[in-house]
């Protein structure tokens, strides 16, 4: 979805006032908007989607209403797993309708948004969850500031299979509240895309009226996913890797303290295997442990990495390798800081290549910015 919204021209102070507070409909007194512009002045959080490479004929896709579709097309793209988003009109009475007809309320159309997604990314009863956070499900007629029919909240789905997770999540939400779920769960009669000034709104109007919470963002668990980096085979690793980066990640040996790239390094960014391109570990963990080589409190997300018992050099200790590249990366110990956990991961550099945070979306890391402080 690459679109850009222009302005709607104005006509008469009823449609003034709905330019000014958004996709609301009806009056406000000069009070309300000012508060209404301040308050909800959107600061879009990092997309973890950008960069990342999607099959789109693996994609599946679902209709989500929930009130003004800006909100809802940058929260639900913004949802790891999502590969894109546009906004629509959905289960109307009438073909090819524009905005002002369905602003009326008179079309039967809920303004919505078709979002596609890859499910080995992530799940619909995932994605669902995420979409039941940033509305108000026992609200028939409105969602924030928004009120009419055309604001109410629906799953639209076409895959008859989708039914049973809808309506387990919605089970599931019913839990929540005292009062009646009111998001209708039907099929989709109909999609027609909005006017081109509507796609990607609050992209190119950062303050723009919406109702979304975005930090129900930070709440999404980050999937890494293995078969994005997958091992080289070994003639290819043997070209690419230098030499102690071999020996370190292949042959399990270790680099000399002191002496290497990253063991006193306060940059800003991640650090990926070398030999895969795997996330492992972000500055934001980096401490200074006096070792002589990068100390990390944790991995980035605690799948990427791996452990085995180490009993060489006449020791038992834990030794830490990365999932997708089986690289040799260092050991974990117990006198890390104990206000992080208590754990030190013990690093060596050649086994690490450094991602700087300006250029992690540049390489394809951007989905994982909001990891790195």
């Amino acid at each position: 979805m690459k679109r850009t919204k222009q302005l709607m021209p104005f006509i008469g102070m009823t449609i003034i006032l709905i330019v000014l507070s958004g996709c609301m409909n009806g009056k406000l007194d000069t009070g309300v908007i000012n508060k209404v512009k301040s308050e909800d002045k959107t600061v879009l959080p990092n997309n973890p989607n950008l960069n990342v490479e999607y099959d789109e004929s693996k994609t599946k896709e679902i209709w989500l209403a929930g009130g003004c579709f800006w909100g809802v097309e940058a929260y639900m793209s913004r949802i790891y797993g999502v590969y894109d988003v546009t906004t629509g009109y959905a289960n109307g009475n009438k073909e090819n309708p524009s905005y002002e007809e369905v602003c009326t309320g008179n079309t039967g159309f809920a303004e919505t948004v078709h979002v596609r997604y890859d499910p080995d990314r992530i799940e619909l009863k995932m994605l669902l969850t995420q979409f039941f956070k940033v509305i108000d499900p026992t609200s028939k007629f409105r969602q924030g500031n928004d009120v009419g029919s055309q604001y109410r909240s629906g799953i639209y789905y076409k895959d008859e299979s989708d039914k049973a997770i809808i309506d387990e999540v919605v089970a599931l939400v019913q839990k929540e509240y005292t009062q009646e779920i009111q998001t209708e769960v039907l099929p989709l009669k109909s999609y027609y895309l909005a006017e081109e000034y509507h796609q990607d709104y609050l992209e190119k109007n950062p303050n723009g009226y919406c109702h979304i919470d975005f930090s129900h963002l930070k709440e999404q668990s980050v999937t890494i996913d293995p078969k994005d980096y997958r091992k080289p085979e070994e003639e290819v690793l043997k070209k690419a890797l230098t030499d102690i980066q071999y020996k370190v990640t292949q042959e399990g040996q270790t680099e000399r303290a002191f002496s290497n790239e990253y063991w006193d390094s306060k940059k800003k960014g991640i650090y990926v295997d070398v030999a895969t391109g795997e996330p492992l570990f972000s500055s934001t963990d980096k401490f200074e442990s006096g070792c002589g080589w990068p100390s990390f409190t944790k991995p980035i997300v605690p799948e990427v990495v791996i452990y085995e018992e180490d009993k060489s050099h006449g020791m038992l200790r834990t030794e830490v390798k990365s999932r997708s590249g089986d690289s040799h990366l260092g050991h974990v110990f117990e006198d890390g800081p104990q206000e992080d956990g208590g754990l030190r991961f013990c690093i060596n550099s050649a086994s690490l290549k450094f991602v700087p945070f300006d250029q992690m979306d540049q390489q394809g890391y951007g989905y994982l910015k909001d990891l790195v402080n």
